[in-house]
């Protein structure tokens, strides 16, 4: 694509590499074949090419963001299904990122959007916050029909019917090898994931002690940053991924790590693109360390002895591949292949390269759009008959879970209970 940046424009180091981006796309048009919301609209502009010609246009001639730029922005779900599609290598993340930020910085949002914007920020990323919050939406859920605003309906409907005690295992502490120690790593222990599901944390912590990793929960490590940084509030996503450079780092200068294991696969994508988001910035090195040390939760046990692992019963397993996962970290195998050594059966629904909805807070502020993925994805699932569902990401989970009476859990609690841990709570249930 030809660009016509000005030489001053090209000084500004985001206008540089979106720059590049932009010059690597040659229209082909592949991403329109694997992107959901063109799926969905069938509105050229509501495709990653679409979206390309209108940030260039934006950010080229400097322009303040019209409406119709920032609504095409807004649909973009960061899939980045396009990513895995591209011939050219387009980095489309990095370019929708610095648009978001762009239009955060440039364009005022009328007043409702704001607010949702603001409370969301404010709620999400603080366990305590959003666990409070919850209680609320709990409460108002049988009156959510009534709510005018549908992303106000959303949220309430969001709100799990049972909402999990605090766990211990996610304040900062060492957990010992339960084995010889082969190997010592921090783990990301998350933020909305520790007031929507504790299981997680805890199934994780089991296997890894139970493979032989010395675990640390690092004091003052928190969000990853990801859910304000899809907002474009750079500020506040940077100063959450700084706080976890300096605490992993700190870790890793104390007792040494071996890997920063993170099982919230939206998450993992965020830390693992530290390196770039602060390419500019004092905490540039250690940024880029902290990045080379993240791991998915099924990359570090591919590291480990898993050959003891056998599945308790016979058990049909759908897995959903997270598309941060799939597509943002180019972790396709490892999940499915570890839940068959386990004797796992594993069937993958149609179409498993396409997004769920759940995208961070995209299915709080597109309820629409991601209802329509939601119900094309639980389809998919559901046409396999399994008799229970896997997935590495507790948004993927929250969002096909109240779509389905078919049990949902993430890859790690099936992977502990094959090892010697109990059943996953959501599979309690079932019938021997």
């Amino acid at each position: 694509m030809r660009t016509e940046f000005t030489p001053e424009q090209l000084t500004d180091p985001a206008i540089a590499h979106s720059n590049e981006i932009l010059r690597a796309c040659v229209h082909c048009g592949f991403c329109t074949a694997t992107c959901p919301t063109y799926q969905v609209l069938g509105d050229e502009l509501d495709s990653p090419r679409g979206r390309i010609y209108l940030i260039k246009d934006m950010l080229e001639n400097e322009r303040v963001p019209d409406e119709k730029t920032v609504k095409h922005v807004d649909r973009c779900l960061s899939c980045l299904a396009c990513m895995t599609t591209c011939p050219s290598g387009v980095h489309y993340m990095h370019l929708v990122d610095h648009a978001r930020s762009y239009i955060e910085q440039n364009y005022k949002r009328p007043m409702s959007d704001r607010a949702l914007r603001w409370m969301l920020a404010k709620i999400l990323p603080y366990p305590t916050r959003f666990r409070l919050a919850l209680l609320g939406a709990k409460i108002g859920r049988p009156f959510a029909r009534f709510m005018p605003d549908a992303r106000l309906r959303a949220m309430l409907e969001m709100a799990p019917k049972q909402i999990p005690s605090v766990s211990r295992n996610d304040r900062p502490q060492v957990f010992e090898a339960k084995t010889p120690p082969k190997m010592r790593v921090a783990l990301m222990t998350g933020c909305a994931q520790k007031a929507l599901n504790t299981d997680i944390n805890d199934a994780t912590i089991r296997l890894l002690r139970r493979l032989g990793c010395e675990i640390v929960v690092a004091k003052g490590a928190g969000c990853c940053g990801a859910l304000t940084h899809h907002m474009g509030r750079e500020s506040d996503s940077h100063a959450a991924a700084a706080a976890n450079i300096r605490a992993w780092m700190a870790e890793k200068a104390d007792g040494g790590l071996d890997a920063i294991v993170i099982n919230t696969s939206g998450c993992g994508t965020t830390v693992k693109d530290y390196g770039h988001m602060f390419r500019n910035d004092a905490l540039a090195g250690d940024a880029a360390e902290v990045a080379g040390l993240a791991m998915d939760i099924s990359e570090l046990l591919q590291k480990l002895d898993m050959s003891g692992a056998k599945a308790p019963k016979d058990m049909t397993v759908a897995y959903h591949a997270a598309c941060s996962l799939q597509h943002g970290q180019k972790v396709k195998t490892a999940p499915k292949d570890m839940l068959k050594s386990a004797g796992f059966t594993v069937v993958e629904p149609a179409d498993s390269h396409l997004c769920c909805g759940s995208a961070g807070t995209y299915n709080l502020m597109q309820p629409e759009i991601s209802k329509q993925l939601k119900a094309r994805k639980v389809k998919t699932l559901e046409a396999k008959h399994p008799d229970v569902i896997a997935a590495g990401n507790i948004g993927c989970m929250m969002q096909i879970g109240s779509g389905t009476e078919t049990p949902i859990v993430h890859t790690v609690e099936l992977l502990d209970w094959a090892t010697g841990g109990p059943i996953p709570p959501a599979l309690r249930g079932l019938g021997d």
